[in-house]
């Protein structure tokens, strides 16, 4: 499938013209109503574009079983999602989407939302009868139809969101689940019932009949250890208030990544890891904005770590885009220690420069135009810090450009970390620019 555009209004040409896009993915199409143009031509006559809520749920409830269907499927990924008057947008499998251009049409041309409530009745998935308390075993073909190792995964997602334990297994034609609801997450749903709107607690006190499902055993652990356990019981007290992590990032995961944070740390706290397909024949590399695409993209991705930690708006290493040649020669110093990138200098060449004695408070000295070498940023790898590795990058810094470390400018403002390797290694006062 290519993609595709249709209008909805009578001249195509015109750019108030409402439009149908399809644009096609690995996974799923992309289903779109384009009223950009149209919604700015309302405002500007004075007339209202939003979309009724009527409108809005239909659209939104043929989105959400769109993603839970590409999900069930294998999908790894995730999609963005929003309501806007500009752009209702839906998610569909490819042999959904002819039905969902026709549901969009109705829907903006006549109002009628039947259409989209139809369609994401055929997407819709059983989740609760899946779900449902006690033993079970779905079958591949008879109950879904992904690998069962693909639908378990779906399934805990779907529990997860409900607050369930699902305790799944797959075998190679079925997934036996048996979900249960811990203490914690009834007690959480039941005391703040506006945070879980429409949930209900169908897993509390259910008990299986005699002629239930028995799961084989296959080895391994003993099964219903916690038979007749007294649940655990909870206390409210004092927490550590702290939501900000050295490494820049919030401790406080995020359900839709919950190990974004741990992989950053990771990387902060021992280096980045760089791709098996570059080969390091020393412990340092010189990267420039003439380097292979793979080289510039390790350089971003380690400049990516001191931009998180210090709340930088911008990346120091951005040069993603066709080989160039920068006339203030812009190169990164990576440095390798242990299997990993531990150390990043971010350098150009200029000729604006003032002297400054590394005194908190004092004026700069007279300007000077010699051309020199000038540190953009450096970056450590926590687990390394204070062992000499940032005044290894500077010297290299100075040894490629054939001068001394006292001759090497710094980008200004020079943060706290940044003056005390500067008063380590050139006590008598730096150059600024």
């Amino acid at each position: 499938m290519t993609e595709q555009t249709t209008f909805l209004d009578p001249d195509p040409r015109d750019w108030r013209s409402r439009k149908l896009q399809v644009q096609p993915s690995r996974w799923y199409a992309t289903v779109q109503l384009n009223r950009d143009g149209y919604v700015d031509a309302a405002h500007a006559r004075g007339h209202d574009s939003a979309l009724s809520t009527a409108y809005e749920e239909a659209a939104d409830r043929a989105c959400n079983a769109g993603m839970d269907r590409i999900w069930y499927d294998g999908y790894p990924g995730s999609f963005l999602c929003g309501s806007s008057p500009r752009w209702v947008t839906l998610y569909v499998p490819y042999p959904y989407v002819e039905a969902a251009l026709e549901a969009l049409r109705v829907a903006e041309i006549d109002h009628d939302y039947s259409k989209l409530h139809a369609l994401a009745d055929r997407l819709a998935l059983p989740i609760d009868d899946w779900l449902a308390p006690g033993e079970c075993e779905l079958v591949r073909g008879v109950d879904f139809t992904p690998p069962p190792t693909t639908f378990l995964r779906f399934l805990r997602d779907k529990a997860k969101e409900l607050g369930v334990r699902l305790n799944g297994r797959a075998t190679a034609g079925s997934v036996w689940v048996r979900p249960t609801l811990p203490p914690g997450a009834r007690w959480t749903r039941e005391t703040f019932p506006e945070r879980y709107p429409g949930w209900v607690d169908r897993w509390s006190g259910h008990t299986d009949p005699e002629d239930a499902s028995f799961r084989p055993w296959v080895g391994g652990r003993e099964q219903n250890l916690s038979a007749g356990a007294t649940p655990v019981e909870f206390r409210t007290v004092e927490t550590p208030s702290a939501e900000k992590c050295p490494c820049g990032m919030i401790l406080r995961e995020t359900a839709e990544n919950d190990t974004e944070h741990s992989t950053h740390h990771t990387a902060w706290t021992f280096g980045v890891r760089p791709p098996k397909n570059l080969t390091w024949s020393d412990s340092m590399a010189v990267v420039t904005t003439q380097s292979p695409i793979a080289w510039r993209k390790l350089a971003c991705q380690v400049g990516r770590l001191p931009q998180k930690e210090n709340h930088y708006d911008l990346n120091s290493w951005f040069h993603l885009g066709p080989v160039e040649v920068t006339p203030d020669n812009v190169r990164a110093y990576l440095l390798k220690a242990n299997g990993y990138v531990i150390g990043y200098l971010a350098a150009h060449n200029t000729n604006q420069h003032y002297r400054w004695d590394l005194v908190d408070g004092s004026r700069y000295g007279d300007q000077d135009g010699t051309l020199r070498p000038r540190i953009d940023l450096v970056w450590v790898a926590d687990h390394y810090r204070s062992q000499g590795v940032g005044a290894t990058l500077v010297q290299a810094l100075a040894d490629d450009f054939g001068c001394t470390v006292a001759d090497v400018s710094w980008s200004n403002p020079i943060s706290a970390a940044g003056r005390r390797l500067a008063r380590r290694i050139t006590p008598g006062g730096i150059w600024i620019s």
